[in-house]
């Protein structure tokens, strides 16, 4: 199994279907409410007025598909009151129901919405990395479940030395936060981290609960 797994997604070639969130969904028998993989459709941009009375636009939109990044330094793990949230010798991120008291608290830290509020249980849910499968050689449901191949797995060092790594897209929050296990092949048109020019179109589908 390998030691720091990580998500690469290629958002060149992303197209928003979120087959990946439902084969997580449906893997994980998850109930309503609660998504481990959530995909951000994020869009913006207007017409400028250039000095010679000519219009152009700057217009953009993509899709950002999101679940724990199983981040290097999770401060969901720091937070957690009973230590429930915990951190493996592999570097994935889960928790303990039988240490989680619903408390909330990775919820509100966790600047990606990772962990997951199951109101049935009153505990804390969250991606796992399908550590099962993981340990049959196997890719994770959501990795397996994308049709372009846009999401994929692998060892974070091995993935950053292969597309680059530290190339973060708004709206995710700065890298330095959690150092997040999350590469990214950026769009020609992708706007940085913290840029406040875009939108999510779509808040009801990726905010938690």
């Amino acid at each position: 199994m390998i030691k720091s797994p990580a998500f690469f997604l290629d958002t060149r070639i992303c197209t928003g279907c979120k087959t990946c969130q439902v084969a997580c969904k449906d893997k994980h028998d998850l109930p309503m409410g609660v998504r481990w993989r959530r995909v951000v459709e994020f869009a913006g941009g207007d017409w400028i007025s250039e000095s010679h009375g000519v219009y152009r636009q700057d217009v953009f939109a993509y899709y950002l598909s999101i679940s724990c990044n199983h981040c290097r330094d999770p401060i969901c793990v720091q937070s957690c009151p009973t230590k429930a949230m915990n951190q493996d010798h592999h570097g994935i991120v889960s928790v303990d129901p039988q240490l989680c008291v619903g408390c909330r608290y990775c919820e509100w830290t966790c600047p990606y919405s990772a962990p997951q509020f199951d109101a049935v249980s009153g505990q804390m849910t969250k991606c796992d990395f399908c550590r099962e499968e993981l340990q049959k050689g196997r890719a994770p449901s959501c990795v397996a479940g994308c049709p372009t191949r846009a999401l994929q797995f692998g060892e974070y060092d091995q993935l950053s030395e292969k597309h680059g790594s530290g190339r973060l897209m708004a709206p995710l929050p700065p890298a330095d936060l959690t150092d997040p296990n999350l590469v990214l092949e950026p769009r020609w048109n992708a706007t940085p981290a913290q840029s406040l020019t875009g939108t999510i179109c779509n808040p009801e589908e990726v905010r938690n609960g």
